[in-house]
């Protein structure tokens, strides 16, 4: 036996997160073993917090950057985090400016041309 952990093997420790532009919110919750992330969405009591999520039609789910599912079961220390809806399609976008004729760097953003005539 070990004398020197006084960890519950029975919960794991887990993160669920959410940001709107100007609030971010980082909830730690310790959670038993087997619980999915549709749980965690439960448990947290972030739904009272912010009633305006709706995970599966709204909200998307994720943990550390990757979609997941519901019934995703957690695993210790995952971070689980709430998506917001794309406010414009990145498709759209792109489309949009080739239309336009504007040339775009890679991450996004106006290219600037740097041929000056001297």
């Amino acid at each position: 036996m070990d004398t020197e952990t006084n960890h519950d093997e029975s919960k794991i420790h887990v993160e669920l997160t959410y940001a709107l532009p100007a609030q971010q919110v980082l909830i730690a919750v310790d959670v038993p073993v087997g619980t999915t992330v549709g749980q965690l969405v439960e448990l947290s009591g972030i739904l009272e917090q912010f009633p305006d999520i709706n995970v599966g039609k709204t909200n998307k789910l994720g943990i550390f950057g990757k979609l997941t599912k519901s019934n995703t079961v957690l695993r210790e220390k995952d971070r689980v985090e709430i998506y917001r809806p794309l406010i414009a399609d990145p498709k759209e976008v792109r489309r949009r400016r080739a239309a336009e004729g504007k040339r775009m760097k890679k991450g996004g953003g106006d290219l600037v041309d740097d041929k000056k005539s001297s």
